[in-house]
């Protein structure tokens, strides 16, 4: 085994570490790597360098008999002894293979690649252009995704990685990736952010910090730098915030701006961020994928024209405003985010997903992926926006987009986070409890029972709790990296296909998991919910927790469940369940459950017990359907439980909406999200509640919405005052709700329009000398003089001034019978 010097040229390569085999290559023990591979025909073999192995923390496995290492002209090297090799997953532009790599000191190289890997390529080699060409038949049949030909040197600088890791198909393009630091100043768009102010609002200014040494350096060549890129410029603002410095991953310094005096005044842009879920159901059919990197990000964007002053910040070297958006400004996300969608407008959702400065092209063919991918980039060069080439990816049937891992028709987490979770030293103090739960919350989806699990942790975060780490928080917190380790791999949605809900409550929280059959035949989760019990759910009857489970996973995974065409088949171990529809008397809570439902398209079955593994409940569903298809007696018919939208969802996103622009809902929302006890209220899934009701800001609009979806409605039949008052209180609340009802009632115009004719009653005779009235008894009717019937007998007579009063009486007497009694 011989490791040589001559003969060489240098590839980028992107690599994954392999547990032990290639069988189990889906298997990770530690994060991707990238860096540069040396092409040697003077070495024999494989080879990594010691270094990237120890900082990876990949696994190795030892060889059974050690060999010698000898340099080109067959002198052994004192240290030359290999005894353990690495298995890798290696991509090199699109060319991705499995390899085995000896561990030794390579010297400058990340990975040598010898005679034994190019004996089994073959590539062709054009030294003079520094071309490799992937094009033998075992390339074509086992290594290669698309275009054969990747650009080689023998240094790693910076321009050529851009070049290099282009494809050719692209090279049109190339300026789109330009190196190096951004020397000209954006232009002014239509999408400039701007900087409003709260009226009345007064311009504030921060201290200055103090600056060790190394941050006093990064803070002098970053103001240079962005003085000579036109980026910022010295100022006379009255307004001025501090700058800080952040570490980056590198151990590099970051420089920021405090803004946070200036957000507290700064009127809130409530464009919104794209859900993650929502965006990974879009990719459901994709092939084929290609990762953008905007460079540059927010410094993309200009600050709108007048509003400079607003954003200066001070440093010991003097006062200035940017002309660039900067991070840390409270509306950056929302502007940046908005721009974005503005330029892929049309692609959106098509053949693009972007959020924020991440863009994931994905097509299902690849001819179809060339004509997307260079539709985006000429967008990019039309709005003179850049990429980090570092950070792109082309041609790709896997990809890292958003921390998750995603393949076709599958999410997996990304083994770099699991190395996080995994690596995460035990929590000190309540602090590094919310950050290890915040880091997991965004991957409960992949575990199943997060909830139940993180609860001992959850309760270290309360206020007034004393921390105590005892084995019971030490055990949750074990469980939860072993969880994230081993989480499964979830299928994307299909909705042509049938949807399996799995639920089930224990005594303090709710979990449920949505399954469909894979392409294998097999049960695959498509996410996983837990969530706890507040103190009222918790003294709910086992029947009302378990009916909980199954609303919470209908209001979770809505936007996938309703309007589905095959029914959902809920699956419970709770056997009343199965009668929930079943013609009893449903009052308060649970008949607007089933209100909720009743929009719903689905069966449930009874599960007898956990034993059963996911594969085999289509078998068990058929052995547990009763004849005739299992349908119960509803207490609705069962074409009113329909497949449509319901108008009280599109409600709750008007009124989620308008919380943003409520001062008073903000200060209690604000005050729940800190964790601080409000009697009475709650935030529940971003509606604010009121006594257990949804809390309706002061927004006519709203409430005017709120009131039609009670009154106007069709069921409803424009009830009056009093009834459509009731059928809002079940629900909602807000201040001075009854006089809104009742001036909305009174100005109904199809109430007024449609108002019956009064009709002329009999009236009452009137009372005889010394008597003082008649007063029908509670349930008696008015009856109009063309009745011919007599008046219940059971009608009370009030007692004359002489204190003498009259008898009940069985029959049924006349009006006429009746007046000759009081008078005698």
């Amino acid at each position: 085994m011989s490791l040589g010097n001559e003969s060489q040229l240098q590839l980028y390569f992107r690599a994954c570490p392999l547990q032990t085999t290639p069988e189990k290559k889906t298997t990770y023990l530690s994060k991707p790597f990238h860096g540069w591979a040396m092409v040697d025909s003077g070495a024999t073999s494989i080879f990594i360098h010691e270094r990237i192995v120890k900082e990876f923390k990949i696994p190795t496995i030892k060889m059974d008999k050690p060999k010698k290492l000898r340099v080109i002209d067959g002198r052994e090297i004192d240290s030359g002894v290999v005894d353990k090799y690495v298995q890798l997953e290696i991509e090199i532009f699109g060319h991705s293979e499995i390899l085995s790599a000896y561990v030794v000191n390579t010297g400058h190289n990340d990975l040598v690649l010898g005679m034994s890997w190019l004996k089994c390529h073959n590539p062709a080699i054009e030294w003079k252009k520094g071309w490799v060409t992937f094009n033998s038949e075992y390339c074509r049949d086992n290594c290669l995704h698309h275009a054969p030909q990747v650009l080689a040197g023998k240094t790693p600088d910076l321009e050529l990685k851009a070049v290099g890791l282009l494809p050719d198909i692209y090279k049109m393009y190339a300026d789109v990736f330009t190196e190096g630091e951004m020397t000209e100043l954006p232009p002014h768009r239509p999408f400039d952010i701007s900087i409003d102010l709260k009226p009345g609002a007064v311009p504030r200014h921060g201290p200055i910090y103090s600056v060790s040494v190394k941050e006093d350096e990064e803070l002098k060549k970053n103001i240079n730098n962005q003085l000579a890129a036109g980026h910022i410029r010295p100022s006379k603002s009255p307004m001025a915030s501090p700058v800080i410095f952040v570490k980056k991953k590198n151990g590099k310094l970051r420089m920021c701006i405090d803004y946070r005096k200036l957000n507290d005044m700064t009127v809130k842009n409530a464009y919104p961020l794209p859900l993650v879920k929502d965006l990974l159901i879009t990719l459901r059919k994709a092939k084929i994928f290609t990762k953008l990197d905007l460079k540059w990000g927010y410094n993309l964007v200009r600050i709108k024209e007048g509003d400079e002053w607003k954003a200066a910040f001070k440093t010991k070297y003097g006062l200035f405003e940017p002309l660039v958006m900067q991070f840390g400004l409270a509306n950056a996300p929302a502007v940046f985010m908005h721009f974005m969608n503005e330029i892929f407008r049309d692609l959106l959702g098509i053949s693009v997903v972007v959020y924020m400065d991440n863009i994931l092209i994905f097509s299902e063919t690849e001819e179809d992926h060339i004509e997307h991918v260079k539709e985006v980039l000429k967008r990019l060069k039309d709005n003179k926006l850049y990429c980090a080439m570092e950070k792109c990816t082309f041609h790709v049937t896997e990809i890292d987009y958003l921390g998750l891992i995603i393949a076709p028709g599958v999410v997996k987490v990304d083994p770099a986070k699991v190395t996080k979770a995994v690596d995460w030293d035990t929590p000190e103090n309540v602090t590094n409890i919310q950050s290890f739960i915040g880091f997991l919350n965004f991957y409960g989806d992949f575990i199943e029972g997060f909830r139940n699990i993180a609860k001992p942790l959850y309760g270290l975060t309360k206020k007034d709790v004393p921390w105590k780490w005892t084995e019971k928080e030490n055990e949750a917190f074990l469980k939860l990296k072993e969880a994230l380790r081993t989480a499964p791999v979830l299928i994307q949605p299909d909705p042509e296909k049938q949807y399996f809900l799995e639920c089930d409550a224990s005594d303090y929280a709710t979990g449920a998991v949505l399954s469909q059959v894979g392409p294998d035949g097999k049960m695959h989760p498509i996410g996983f919910l837990s969530k706890s019990m507040n103190e009222h759910e918790r003294r709910y009857t086992i029947h009302n927790k378990e009916l909980l489970a199954v609303i919470r996973a209908f209001k979770l995974w809505r936007h996938l469940l309703e309007g589905t065409e095959k029914p959902v088949i809920v699956l419970s171990d709770h056997k009343n369940l199965e009668g929930w529809k079943t013609n009893i008397e449903l009052r308060g809570r649970v008949a607007r459950w089933q209100e909720t439902l009743s929009h719903y398209n689905f069966r449930i079955f009874h599960i007898p017990g956990r034993k059963n593994g996911k594969a085999d409940i289509l078998s068990r569903l058929r052995k547990l359907r009763p004849e005739g298809g299992g349908e119960s007696s509803a207490l609705l018919p069962e074409n009113l439980f329909i497949q449509a939208i319901t108008p009280d969802h599109d409600l709750e996103r008007l009124i989620q909406d308008a919380y943003i622009a409520d001062e008073y809902s903000q200060k209690v929302i604000k005050a729940l999200e800190e964790n601080e006890k409000v009697k009475n209220w709650e935030w529940d899934d971003g509606l604010l509640r009121y006594k257990g009701k949804i809390w309706i800001p002061n927004n006519k609009a709203v409430r005017k919405l709120v009131i039609e979806s009670r009154h106007d409605n069709v069921a409803a039949g424009h009830p009056g005052q009093f009834r459509t008052y009731e059928l809002l209180n079940r629900k909602y609340v807000w201040a001075s709700m009854k006089k809104s009802v009742n001036d909305y009632v009174a100005n109904c115009e199809s109430c007024i329009r449609n108002k019956d004719v009064v009709r002329e009653f009999c009236r009452i005779p009137a009372p005889a000398p010394g008597i003082r009235g008649v007063r029908p008894s509670t349930g008696a009717r008015a009856r109009t003089c063309s009745e011919n019937a007599g008046i219940p007998a059971e009608s009370r007579i009030l007692r004359d001034s002489r204190g003498s009063g009259i008898p009940l009486c069985k029959y049924l007497l006349s009006a006429d019978t009746i007046n000759t009694i009081i008078r005698e």
